[in-house]
């Protein structure tokens, strides 16, 4: 099988921890729930700017399971645990690496990756919610982090790899691009005021409107650091991983607060 299902979605607001003004987003991610339901996948990689730093690598979560809590957003009820998909996570490593891109594999705790458990962050977390991480039974997951420290081909590269691996599985699987847009939109949030988040996020919207994610390649890297944009590497990955063989639907922007969010749903052609 292959990617059935892929979706960009924002990882700073749920219904049980409201952000104000979120509930246009709320909605939409009740849809990518739906659409990522009727797509039936059986394992859901998750590219999340918010899991293990590696310098200069990418890095993939080989512990056995997921664990996590918005406990440091007061929300300490909202909690998740859900299963890996280490052989589909050992996969992606295997298919980064013969691309010649620097990857590590990434565990946590017990010395048995199958007696593990990886802290499970919010930017996974929350996508999970509604996409695979409450179902029964539960859609094992895999993570994946960006390297930042990397140049932005790299990232369509490894997108390219991840779906490789996909394509390389006998399981139908999900790919979720993690991602707030800019994070300064507001001068009382704690990255201040820069005009740079708006213009950063009306030429996201703009190429996802279009169906052209390969657009964001054309974005300013010096724009992208003035928005604090928190999506750029997540959305290169994404755009390798689906090429130009997906129709994407635009279901979401929302500014409420001091960043963006966007949910957009994939679907092959």
């Amino acid at each position: 099988m292959s990617l059935v299902f892929a979706a960009i979605a924002p990882h700073g607001t749920l219904p049980e921890a409201p952000v104000p003004g979120a509930e246009k987003t709320h909605d939409a991610l009740a849809e990518l729930g739906r659409r990522f339901a009727a797509a039936s996948p059986e394992a859901t990689i998750v590219l999340s700017p918010h899991n293990v730093h590696v310098e200069g690598h990418f890095a993939v979560v080989l512990a056995g399971m997921l664990s996590g809590s918005l406990a440091e957003f007061d929300a300490p009820d909202v909690k998740l645990t859900c299963p890996v998909d280490v052989e589909l996570a050992t996969q992606a490593i295997v298919a980064l690496h013969d691309d010649g891109i620097p990857v590590v594999g990434a565990s946590f705790g017990a010395n048995d990756p199958g007696a593990a458990t990886a802290p499970m962050d919010w930017g996974v977390l929350i996508p999970l919610w509604f996409m695979g991480g409450r179902s029964e039974p539960q859609v094992p997951a895999v993570v994946v982090s960006p390297a930042r420290d990397r140049p932005i081909a790299e990232h369509v590269r490894a997108g390219r790899a991840i779906a490789r691996a996909a394509g390389a599985s006998s399981k139908r699987i999900a790919l979720i691009a993690s991602a707030d847009q800019g994070h300064a939109h507001d001068p009382s949030g704690p990255y201040g005021f820069d005009p740079a988040a708006a213009t950063f996020d009306d030429q996201v919207i703009q190429r996802v409107r279009e169906n052209r994610l390969s657009g964001i390649l054309e974005l300013d890297p010096a724009l992208v650091e003035a928005a604090k944009a928190d999506s750029w590497w997540q959305l290169a990955m994404l755009h390798g991983a689906l090429g130009d063989g997906w129709r994407g639907d635009f279901l979401c922007y929302e500014a409420s607060t001091y960043f963006g969010m966007l949910c957009a749903a994939y679907a092959p052609n």
